[in-house]
């Protein structure tokens, strides 16, 4: 009776445990539409940490992280042909689009909200004398951020809302070449879904004016974030069929923009992209001002010095080596200073002891 009686108890336990681990894998979605031969993606279906994304993308590029990562999604590949470029685009408010199953897709585990400041500060650092080209653009935010050539590549990229809705009624837009179907162009929320579609499309329009910068040795590198499907869905819902025909819209012109990225740049460039429901935190700059020392003395109560990164043994023995470099080379200067023989080593003094002679 007492072993019967535990039997419902441990099978909540295990269905407990089940729905603990499962629930950490949400139906959020990675997926690389476009890559080169030089970067491997292995087929499965191994679900990658929503945090780890931009080191996948530093990984690809040939970067190194700070942590290394145990995903096996991701091969070692040619380590001597890295790609040119790395694009990837962010889709909010859907776990899944019917992207083409030539690609390959990850199932994303605690999609977080991340961002590749990481992979532009080390392209900018390594390649600042060069021209690579970086852009970071949030089109319904109004966020954009700019390193290198594309300050001049992408002067005349729409970037505010007023810029995009304007954009949008010009004789070259997206207006007419998509089909609506049931969306209207008198709607804000669909002008909103479809400015980031022109977005897409100006990108690759304006980039293709430049190829040369395509063909250069810095690699370059393209992040969007669309969040225009996610307000379609609040505002119709997401089982109408405004939402169904902007997602079929959208995937139309994600494989269209993808294709003409990898095409611009030869075939050497990783295209990727990541569909999420909604991040599991919002993504909130941290500040601080002087009102917060209390808290901070909280968080750290003995005064502990923050940790080194990993580049704290590459400048101690720079410094070191060459402070004991100088130090040899002082020492070795004034040991032969002190024994240098005045008559035969130097002839300033020789001259002088004969014009002694001479007197």
């Amino acid at each position: 009776m007492g072993w019967c009686g535990r039997v419902p108890w441990a099978l909540e336990v295990a269905v407990l445990v089940a729905s603990t681990c499962l629930a950490g894998v949400s139906g959020d979605e990675f997926s690389v539409l476009r890559s080169p031969q030089s970067v491997v993606f292995r087929d499965g279906s191994w679900p990658i940490p929503g945090e780890r994304i931009p080191d996948v993308a530093a990984l690809s590029m040939g970067f190194s992280v700070e942590e290394d990562l145990s995903w096996p999604g991701l091969a070692v590949g040619d380590l001597f042909h890295r790609p040119r470029a790395t694009v990837l685009v962010t889709v909010k408010g859907v776990d899944k689009l019917a992207l083409p199953v030539k690609g390959v897709s990850y199932p994303i585990e605690n999609a977080v909200p991340f961002s590749l400041d990481s992979v532009a500060n080390a392209i900018h650092t390594l390649f600042s004398e060069e021209t690579p080209v970086v852009l970071q653009l949030a089109p319904s935010e109004e966020r954009v951020y700019m390193v290198g050539k594309a300050n001049s590549v992408f002067e005349d990229l729409s970037v505010t809302l007023r810029q995009l809705r304007n954009r949008l009624f010009q004789d070259n837009s997206v207006l007419g070449s998509l089909p609506l179907n049931s969306l209207s162009r008198n709607n804000e929320v669909d002008l909103l879904f479809l400015s980031e579609l022109q977005v897409l499309h100006d990108v690759a329009s304006l980039l293709s004016r430049h190829k040369h910068l395509a063909k250069d040795h810095s690699p370059d590198l393209y992040s969007l974030e669309l969040s225009g499907l996610e307000e379609v869905g609040k505002r119709y819902g997401e089982d109408s069929q405004q939402f169904k025909d902007a997602s079929q819209i959208l995937v139309d012109s994600l494989q269209k923009f993808a294709d003409e990225m990898f095409n611009l740049y030869s075939g050497n460039a990783v295209v990727e992209v990541v569909a999420v429901k909604a991040f599991n935190s919002p993504n909130i700059r941290k500040t601080r001002s002087i009102l917060q020392s209390s808290q901070s003395e909280q968080d750290n109560p003995y005064n502990l010095a923050y940790p080194y990164n990993y580049n704290y043994s590459v400048i101690f023995n720079i410094i070191l080596w060459m402070m004991i470099g100088l130090a040899l080379a002082v020492i070795v200067i004034s040991y032969n200073l002190w024994n240098m023989d005045p008559g035969y080593d130097s002839i300033i003094y020789r001259m002088t002891n004969q014009k002694i002679r001479m007197d």
